[in-house]
């Protein structure tokens, strides 16, 4: 999963500067990710917040209008919230492309009778209360993988590791990959490695971490890297669209995910809500082709993992008792 060769991009309004004597430093070759995919590549996308066959269906469409390659479409409402026949549709849709579809486990702290997520230092967050509540994720991840779903979206380190440990003893398929959810996402190279020894196959790092502290988690771990290209709201509303090219170079192998600020939050989604989904979902793929273009007139654009690639590679794992 190494590759020293890579290039630094042509940066924004480099040529333009230089002429008036306002260059900037020069980039360091030490701060490039050394990762790849594994059969090559230092990037993949991902289109987030599709949260059922019909904003499936817009997606599909809007990336074929726009020439928007897709690895990944991951949802956020959860398992539960879809019945079989719809995880069946888009599971479905999905392999009939070659992309990766990424569903939520289960129960929530945030949605849960517990108050210390309504204080303001949100307690525990997102994480599963009690052996219910982990119970309820696991119940999600093996009705899912028996429709076919091969990707599950985690938020709870325990969860993670009891996945994990399903997925080695055969309850899940071993093909099967988790995704650490970006509202758990570790701030620090240490954190980072943790999550990717419990079983986490990509990593989805808050959008306000530095370009820096995305070199300093490449030099303990390969594992792949989820990051929001434009964040939604309630996870800071960043737009790090002029970045894309850097954070390619620092963070690979990455997920660039086309999220969208400046929208209300849809989870847990239903058809009251039907109209907004639909035009957030078309607008987070336009979003992708605008980050794509900027990585072409940057060149940065040639080092994409072959569409259709899905699986992390070699990974470090935690050793656990038989």
């Amino acid at each position: 999963m190494t590759d020293t060769t890579a290039s630094a991009p042509r940066r924004p309004g480099e040529q333009a500067l230089a002429a008036l004597g306002l260059n900037a430093p020069a980039l360091d070759p030490a701060d490039a990710s050394p990762h790849t995919f594994p059969g090559g590549g230092r990037w993949r996308t991902e289109v987030p917040s599709v949260e059922g066959p019909e904003a499936l269906a817009v997606v599909l469409k809007e990336a074929s209008r726009l020439d928007v390659p897709i690895h990944r479409i991951s949802q956020g409402s959860g398992v539960w919230m879809l019945t079989d026949a719809e995880i069946t549709e888009m599971v479905e849709a999905t392999a009939e492309r070659d992309i990766e579809l990424c569903l939520f486990t289960g129960p929530r702290g945030t949605w849960d009778i517990g108050g210390s997520t309504r204080t303001d230092s949100r307690g525990a967050g997102l994480r599963a209360r009690g052996h219910d509540a982990v119970a309820g994720c696991v119940e999600d991840a093996v009705r899912a993988t028996e429709l076919g779903v091969k990707c599950l979206l985690v938020a709870d380190e325990g969860v993670l590791w009891t996945l994990h440990r399903a997925r080695e003893a055969g309850i899940l398929p071993a093909d099967t990959t988790f995704k650490v959810s970006a509202l758990i996402g570790p701030v620090n190279p240490t954190a980072y490695a943790v999550y990717e020894n419990l079983g986490g196959d990509s990593i989805n790092v808050p959008s306000d971490l530095t370009l820096d502290h995305l070199t300093e988690i490449r030099r303990v771990s390969g594992a792949p890297m989820d990051m929001y290209i434009e964040a939604p709201d309630d996870l800071g509303g960043y737009v790090r669209m002029y970045e894309v090219a850097e954070l390619i170079r620092r963070g690979a192998p990455i997920y660039l995910k086309f999220g969208l600020s400046k929208a209300p939050g849809i989870y847990p989604y239903g058809h009251h809500m039907r109209d907004l989904t639909l035009s957030t979902a078309k607008e987070r793929v336009r979003r992708g082709r605008l980050a794509l273009d900027l990585l072409a007139r940057h060149g940065a654009d040639g080092d994409m993992a072959p569409l259709g690639s899905r699986l992390p590679g070699e990974l470090k794992r935690f050793c656990h008792p038989a």
